[in-house]
């Protein structure tokens, strides 16, 4: 239970702020989705804590938490560099 707690304290806000940013830089106009989508990272980030429960051991949920994290921010990463995605003036 350690282990999930821990996972789900450390690794729910990285994986939170991913997943709204990922629908922020998606959307065809950011300026005005940008505070609606701030309001709702609390969900998500309840969400991603509430995720972390769901696996059989905490070290199910470290890695697997812990893998998406990396996934994600490497592709955001690589999408912002190659100008498929890019963050409004």
């Amino acid at each position: 239970m350690l282990g999930k707690s821990t996972a789900a304290a450390i690794l729910g806000l990285p994986l939170s702020v991913l997943l709204v940013g990922f629908i922020a830089l998606l959307s065809n106009d950011q300026k005005s989705t940008t505070l609606p989508l701030l309001l709702l990272f609390f969900l998500a980030w309840v969400g991603a804590m509430i995720a972390a429960f769901l696996f059989k051991t905490g070290l199910r949920a470290w890695l697997w938490m812990g893998g998406a994290s990396i996934v994600g921010y490497t592709a955001l990463y690589f999408l912002k560099a190659s100008g498929l995605m890019e963050v409004a003036g």
